[in-house]
């Protein structure tokens, strides 16, 4: 057994505010214990059900914040497939970091693992199509940096992190430049050079605008899998017709085969089902070490 080793804590700072929100320092149930809540203890976290494992670096962030000796011991990897029973992990610290950590390193994992389960089945459906999933920014708040990395660990692809990091005209920016009687070719050249620009269309006449404006990735919004297949036709070579609006993980083939290149899926992140995950603690036997020994 060995612990596992971060170079750099992955979520930190939702570490650190999921922690302050549960008042972990403060636990006084675990101060009933006295003493006893210092002694070392392990405790194993363990599936549940059939899930992509995602969130074990999280879970070793947690305990670490807690107390900087703890020790996680992995034995499941990142983006493989948990079966129900399957020993995930195995942390080891003071019985007080253990029950202070439990519902947080929970919540983590159980979340970023049901991310990128879903992920990983959307990918499976278009897998030899060659079309990429990619997440929305319907992402929880304060965690959108974690479920990108859940999206990653499910094999899909990252989108524009944040309204920084590319232009994308959406319905209401048609509806403002159309009130103000400019054409989109002429908005568009005030882009900042070099960054990525996307522009969502959800009628024909929007699409010509683009295409005409020199557009190279289209953002189909809404649109029935005919309807992209029709518009990659008259986009042609060299653009990017990526399909959004309402698709699932059971539908995104449909838009693969239309020849979508890009298919982004809110739901990967905004309405997802948690793992399901036990957190199960063991004592340690009289004289056995209070931690794993670091590897």
């Amino acid at each position: 057994m060995g612990c596992s080793q971060l170079a750099e804590p992955l979520g930190l700072e939702a570490v650190r505010r999921a922690l302050a929100e549960d008042a972990a320092d403060q636990d006084v149930t675990t101060r009933l214990l006295g003493a006893a809540a210092s002694d070392g203890a392990a405790g194993r976290f363990v599936a549940g059900g059939e899930f992509v494992v995602a969130g074990l670096p999280v879970v070793a962030t947690v305990l670490r914040e807690l107390e900087p000796g703890a020790c996680l011991d992995v034995s499941t990897a990142e983006g493989s497939w948990a079966r129900s029973g399957d020993v995930l992990a195995v942390a080891a610290a003071s019985g007080q970091t253990l029950l202070a950590g439990e519902r947080v390193a929970l919540n983590f994992l159980q979340h970023l693992s049901g991310i990128a389960t879903v992920t990983r089945r959307a990918v499976d459906a278009v897998a030899g199509t060659g079309a990429r999933i990619t997440h929305t920014r319907k992402t929880t708040p304060g965690l959108r940096a974690l479920e990108r990395y859940a999206v990653r660990v499910g094999g899909g692809v990252e989108n524009r992190a944040s309204l920084a990091d590319a232009v994308l005209w959406k319905d209401n920016h048609w509806a403002l430049v159309g009130h103000a009687g400019r054409r989109l070719r002429d908005v568009l050249s005030g882009a900042p050079p070099g960054l990525p620009i996307v522009v969502e269309v959800e009628t024909e006449a929007q699409l010509e605008e683009a295409l005409a404006a020199g557009v190279t990735h289209i953002l189909a919004d809404n649109q029935s899998p005919e309807r992209v297949a029709a518009w990659v036709r008259r986009a042609g070579p060299g653009v990017t017709i990526q399909a959004s609006g309402g698709i699932v993980a059971e539908t995104a083939a449909a838009y693969a085969r239309a020849g979508a290149q890009l298919i982004s899926i809110g739901a990967l992140t905004h309405s997802v089902s948690a793992a399901s995950i036990n957190f199960a603690i063991e004592g340690w036997p009289t004289g056995s070490p209070a931690r794993f020994p670091k590897s």
